[in-house]
């Protein structure tokens, strides 16, 4: 007889930055800690806690958390310790599925005999994460991936949920709409403007419903999805296909030159984290939300894939001057730049002529160079002249000793 059992794990790593941040440095442990420069690229839970999220504005941050500890980025030092969280993910099963640089799906499905239920599976690698990495981990586990991320998204922080088979829709629809896949900010407020707060609330309504608010796709999955029904497998082998960033900008008004310096901080941003994990991308993916809230999206295809900061960064400008007047017209909130189509450094051939081997596939002498500067001495030690006496958003206070 074939038992359904809750065998997938979702490892997601707390607060990955900010946490290798209070690992590193024993002064950081159990304060509020931002990492970022103009925007908050993650923040401690003693940070959250006082209200302060990722892609929050430095300003802002700091305004709800005036005692927080601003700390760069160390690209590197993340790139290391989530090497090492998956060398403990692929040593506990070969059914591994990166879906970030701080999170899995791991199927541990025909591993009882050896290993124990899937429960024990994730309390040993939650501990191993812990001792052998240093890094606090919660870990979902369930039948499908998806009710997997969302335990593990109600588990945190450095905790371990199951979602027991028989149990699923009784933990599933009391939560928040926002916990379906797909539910955004405005998706979320468009259902709570129909009454609709809770996943069982969607539930309760027919699919033809959904349908006629939220579109034909989006209101198919979500049906399905509040219902417990998701197919989806964990794929062995599949790597991220796009790298990107974004930032919102508020309501304005924007110069054109407020803007060029927000798309040169975000471009920076996207080409190193591409340099540092060895990529190169031959899409660039332009995304605008507006003051309407209506969206605009324009790509640019290059012959050869690059990771150069120069060359995407052009691209993204002849993009921006191709919807320059829909930004005159409606003001700009949001700016968002992706590279897709991407592939490892070593397997693209340079154009000629040759720069020296390897440089021309990491973008570049000058690319490289600035990455080890930064590495080396924080992401604002250099910066473009455009953000030169631009607010930054976020000061680096000293450390007591």
């Amino acid at each position: 007889m074939f038992v359904v059992t809750a065998s997938i794990l979702h490892a997601d790593l707390d607060a990955f930055y900010a946490s290798v941040e209070q690992r590193d440095d024993p002064r950081l442990r159990g304060r509020p800690v931002i990492v970022g420069g103009g925007v908050v690229l993650a923040a401690s839970y003693e940070a959250k806690r006082l209200g302060v999220a990722t892609a929050m504005g430095g300003r802002q941050a700091l305004a709800l958390c005036p005692q927080a500890i601003v700390v760069p980025p160390r690209m590197s030092a993340y790139s290391e310790a989530s090497k090492a969280v998956f060398d403990v993910f692929r040593d506990t099963t070969p059914m591994v599925e990166g879906i970030s640089i701080d999170e899995a799906f791991l199927d541990v499905a025909g591993l009882h005999r050896i290993d124990g239920p899937p429960v024990e599976i994730a309390e040993r690698l939650r501990r191993r994460v812990r001792e052998e990495v240093g890094l606090p981990i919660t870990v979902g586990v369930a039948r499908t991936k998806f009710l997997a991320k969302v335990a593990s998204g109600v588990a945190k922080p450095d905790g371990l949920l199951e979602v027991a088979p028989d149990g699923e829709l009784a933990f599933l629809h009391p939560l928040a709409v926002d916990k379906l896949w797909g539910v955004g900010a405005i998706t979320a407020e468009k259902l709570r403007s129909y009454g609709i707060f809770t996943v069982g609330e969607v539930a309760s309504l027919p699919e033809g419903i959904l349908v006629s608010v939220l579109g034909r796709a989006q209101g198919r999955v979500l049906h399905a999805l509040s219902h417990a029904r998701s197919p989806e497998r964990v794929v062995v082998g599949r790597r991220r296909g796009s790298i990107g960033s974004q930032r919102a900008i508020g309501r304005g008004p924007h110069t054109s030159e407020s803007v060029d310096a927000t798309v040169c901080a975000i471009v920076d941003r996207v080409t190193r984290r591409m340099r540092t994990a060895h990529r190169v991308g031959r899409t660039v993916v332009l995304r605008l939300r507006f003051t309407d809230y209506t969206r605009a999206t324009r790509s640019h295809t290059f012959p050869h894939a690059t990771a150069s900061t120069a060359e995407v960064l052009a691209a993204v400008r002849m993009l921006l001057a191709s919807v320059a007047p829909l930004v005159g017209e409606r003001g700009l909130t949001l700016v968002g730049i992706s590279v897709a189509n991407l592939d490892d450094d070593d397997v693209t051939q340079p154009p000629l002529p040759f720069d020296t081997p390897g440089v021309h596939a990491v973008g570049g002498a000058l690319d490289v160079a600035l990455d080890g500067v930064h590495d080396r001495f924080g992401s604002n030690s250099l910066t473009r002249a455009v953000l030169l006496g631009r607010d930054q958003g976020l000061s680096v206070p000293l450390l007591p000793d």
